[in-house]
This record gives C-alpha cells, structure tokens and sequence, in this order.
C-alpha cells in the first residue's frame, strides 16, 4: 500500500512512518516544511504527484497555552489544513485518516465521552480541532477521524519524558489530581491507524467511515499517571530512587488554559463496527517509552 502521511516527524507522525515500513508500506512521510496543509496548491501538487492509497493527517497544531494567542495560526493548521487534505481526497477519491482530540469537549461528563455526545470545546486548540472534524466531515465521505487523549511515546515532548526529567534534579514532585483522563501510546495510535487502513475492505463505498473514539485503560489522573511512570522506572531500573510525588489540585497549577476534568473517552463503536479493542498503556507501550528515553 502506498501511504502519504503528514506531521511525519511528530510524535504520533513518527511511529505511523515507523510502523508503515515495518508493514513493507510504501511510505511518503512529509514535515510542516516539506508539505504545509496551510497551502492548497502544495497539497494538490504532492498528492497528486504520489497517488497515494490513503492519506493519514498526523499534522496538528497542538500548543494548548499558546493557541490562545496564536488564534489564527492554530485554525490555519487545524481547521484550513484539514479542509485542503480533505478537498484533494475527495478529488482524487483516496481516503483520510484524521487525528483529533479529547479537548473538544469541555470535560464536565463523570462517565466516559461517547461519539454521539456533543463537544463543547473551552480552548481555541479543542475549537480549531472541532472546527477541523467539521471541515472533513462536511468535505469528504471516506474519512476516519480518530479522537486520542493524552498521548505520549517514545518520540517528541510528553508527560512521560517530562517526569523522567525532572526526577533527574529532585526527589519529589507535585502532580494535578483532580484532571482524569486515559494516557494513550502513539505507537498503539499508530497501529490502530494503520489496521484500520490494513483492513481488506477499505476504500470500499460500504465501508464503515466516519468519527470514532480511540479508548485506553486504565483511566488515572496525571498524579496516578505519574506514580506509575516511577514505579515503572524504577522497577525496570531506569531510576535508581523513590520519587516521593504529592497529589494537588488544579487551582494549585495553574495554565492559561483550563484542562478537562474528565478525558476519558469510551471506545465501543470502535470496536464494534473495526474490531479495534482498547489499549493497555501501562504494559508493554510504556515499558517502551521508559525504555527508548
């Protein structure tokens, strides 16, 4: 299978490039700089060119602090980028694959986000992200958009290599408590991504497109995340001490963007109509990005 993929140096970009050859795909990875999403004619031309069988976005604005005064910059990427992947999809009638986030909604549900519960982003990132989900689903039929949470791995800046860095300087550290949510591997995203476009009856009209949650277990909160990253490194002897880590509120951490209390996303309709099954981050995708750190 040929595959273009955008965003291809990021964090969940890296592992769908990675995990594609592995598969003996034809692969066209391209960064911002090689190909932006933001200039219609530059999408027309390197889709064109390739032909690919699908095309999976992997390209995303997604500093959530600075969205809120790079507006324009955050939609240019997220919502007119997505418009131009989509419009050249549906030209050339090749499917998209789009990755979209659990901050469209606002995170006051208790139980865990469905595909049929309405999003109500409180960021311009989660809005520019929605604004994206809206532009295909409006543009293009054959599409599948995947909403992750709380993403890390091996490649990139996450919460995980965070922790691991700043156990290096201290012996204890402060974590939000009150933000739950589903820590979710790039690696598994990419593998998800890549079984969907595996699958013998894609690109088929009776195909099952359309929006799905990518579900991870178990839910923790960051602190919880965070004692367990520790645990792990230290278990695995990638930390030679006990981090003591204290649980606090998010009125105690401050950002200029308030989190979603509750991230969690429920993976059903995934798993029913693509026989996805939910992801276990705590075994083998975080030993890894302990691992590879």
């Amino acid at each position: 299978m040929k595959i273009l993929i955008t965003g291809a140096k990021g964090q969940v970009g890296t592992d769908l490039v990675l995990e594609a050859k592995k598969r003996n795909h034809q692969v066209f990875g391209f960064t911002s700089t090689d190909l932006d999403i933001t200039n219609k004619a530059i999408v027309d031309r390197e889709v064109s060119t390739i032909k690919p069988d699908v095309v999976i976005n992997a390209a995303a604005y997604t500093a959530v602090d600075k969205a809120e005064t790079e507006k324009e910059k955050a939609y240019a990427v997220n919502e007119t980028g997505v418009k131009h992947l989509a419009e050249t999809c549906k030209a050339l009638d090749i499917p998209l694959l789009h990755i979209s986030t659990d901050y469209v909604f606002d995170g006051n549900k208790k139980e865990p986000y469905t595909e049929t519960d309405i999003p109500n982003p409180t960021s311009v990132y989660g809005a520019s992200k929605l604004a994206g989900e809206i532009a295909l689903q409006k543009t293009w039929k054959k599409y599948i958009i995947l909403r992750v949470s709380w993403v890390f791995g091996e490649h990139g800046n996450n919460f995980v290599k965070t922790m691991l860095r700043l156990a290096k300087g201290r012996d204890e550290i402060s974590v939000v408590n009150d933000q739950f949510g589903a820590p979710t591997s790039a690696k598994s995203i990419a593998e998800c991504l890549l079984n969907i476009a595996d699958k013998t009856n894609f690109g088929k009209q009776d195909f099952p497109w359309g929006l799905y949650h990518y579900q991870s277990d178990p839910g923790v909160t960051w602190y919880e995340f965070a004692k367990e990253i520790f645990s792990q490194a230290k278990g695995s002897g990638f930390l030679d001490k006990e981090m003591i880590v204290h649980p606090i509120g998010s009125d105690q951490f401050p950002t200029p963007v308030k989190r979603p209390l509750n991230s969690k996303l429920e993976g059903g309709k995934i798993n029913q109509n693509l026989s996805v099954p939910l992801s276990e981050w705590r075994s083998t995708y975080l030993i890894e990005c302990l691992k590879n750190d």
